[in-house]
């Protein structure tokens, strides 16, 4: 076994575990809570994660192209600075929000409102911690730091829901989960501080050196955040909180496999890739061997979610969850083709081809706001929206691929 796949099965075993965890934690969550109640809270938590992505200005994604060590290091923190200073605003833009137009404010209860800001600080902290784990080749403590953050939220939401189950629950112990994620990150990967009175000056040095993931990337990943949470908005809006939950909880369940293989993949491929872009220009051989193992992968996924209709979501999660069964089938080759193209989708940051993503996730946005918004029921909605991203996927896959042959593409 080459070096590269002993590295992914080495990130693969950590991350088996932390998809298992809210797996398993789904089957006693969906017990627990109504789906309506998970529909509010999905709806809610799709906002945060967009938050969460604003506040990095995805300088977290340039950790990987950074050189090893100190510089890195500095860039960690740089990262941090930046996430946190943009939370401040946007806790100050919340606050006057509740001041000049309280009304708009009524579309989630109080508590996830105010919770919406240190949830999406903490989800982006977290994110750039484990970004730089997999930059840094330290795969046993991005495992840890994955494990204690899934297990932390799991627990907490399943003893929480146990005495009040309810949509401000499932927020709130999220939160809590993820600063005991944070707080393990910390001890097992200490950044320490800036150099004494440099603070500024490596700020200032790495928002100038990575300019393009604000100005390109981050629009990118916004709408890219945006275009996969929307679908949860649009149709708790259209269909209703309940048929929100079962997409949510669908949307759940298939992308578990994504998070296991697919991010395992990523964590490994864009530092070999990358290291191979900066020596030989291009990194074409590490993309086809992942492309490869990622197909087969999807084909395995496929065979095995096929089955995944309306009794076997009845049997795990309850009857009132029988719904979710179909639109899984309905969602599954936008899932098959994402498992392939997700890890594979930071060829454009390696190449610098983030103008090129940028409009692919515009024509992603206009598709999916176009897709779930004219047909008349959930279920044509669902199944032009499934039909569209598929063929956007592919679209993808082929770019990246050139953009992995460098110069000669």
């Amino acid at each position: 076994m080459s070096s590269y796949w002993k590295s992914v099965a080495s990130v693969l075993t950590g991350s088996a575990l932390a998809q298992v965890i809210p797996i398993i934690g789904s089957l006693v969550i969906a017990r627990l809570y109504a789906p309506a109640d998970f529909g509010v809270f999905s709806a809610w938590f799709g906002i945060v994660l967009l938050l969460s992505v604003v506040l990095t200005g995805r300088f977290e994604m340039a950790l990987a192209v950074e050189v090893d060590g100190e510089p890195r290091r500095l860039a960690v923190l740089s990262t941090l600075a930046t996430a946190c200073f943009v939370a401040g605003a946007a806790a100050i833009l919340l606050a006057i929000g509740g001041l000049v137009a309280p009304g708009g404010m009524n579309a989630f209860p109080a508590v996830l409102i105010f919770a919406s800001v240190p949830t999406g600080l903490a989800i982006a902290a977290a994110q750039t911690w484990q970004s730089w784990a997999a930059a840094e080749g330290s795969y046993r403590q991005l495992s840890m730091m994955r494990i204690a953050q899934a297990g932390a939220v799991t627990f907490i939401q399943v003893i929480a829901g146990a005495f009040h189950a309810s949509a401000d629950t499932l927020a709130i112990s999220h939160l809590m989960g993820v600063i005991v994620g944070l707080a393990v990150s910390a001890y097992l990967m200490p950044v320490g501080t800036f150099p004494a009175g440099q603070a500024i000056v490596s700020i200032r040095s790495f928002w100038s050196r990575q300019r393009r993931f604000p100005l390109l990337s981050l629009p990118a990943d916004a709408i890219n955040t945006a275009a996969a949470q929307l679908p949860l908005l649009i149709v708790a809006s259209r269909f209703g909180a309940e048929t929100a939950g079962l997409l949510a909880m669908t949307m759940r369940i298939l992308g578990a496999p994504i998070g296991l293989l697919g991010k395992s993949v990523l964590d490994v491929f864009k530092r070999h890739a990358a290291t191979s872009f900066r020596e030989r220009g291009e990194c074409r051989s590490d993309y086809l061997r992942t492309f490869k193992v990622l197909a087969l992968g999807s084909l395995a996924f496929c065979a095995v979610m096929a089955f995944a209709n309306e009794p076997l979501f009845a049997l795990a999660f309850g009857e009132e969850w029988r719904g979710a069964g179909t639109i899984a089938v309905w969602l599954l080759p936008l899932f098959a083709l994402s498992f392939i193209a997700s890890p594979l989708s930071y060829m454009v940051y390696i190449a610098g081809k983030q103008h090129v993503d940028l409009f692919w996730q515009i024509a992603l946005l206009g598709m999916t706001i176009s897709s779930l918004s004219i047909p008349t029921n959930h279920q044509h909605a669902l199944q032009a929206y499934s039909a569209g991203y598929s063929m956007l996927y592919v679209i993808y896959l082929v770019m990246s691929y050139r953009f992995s042959l460098g110069v000669r593409s």
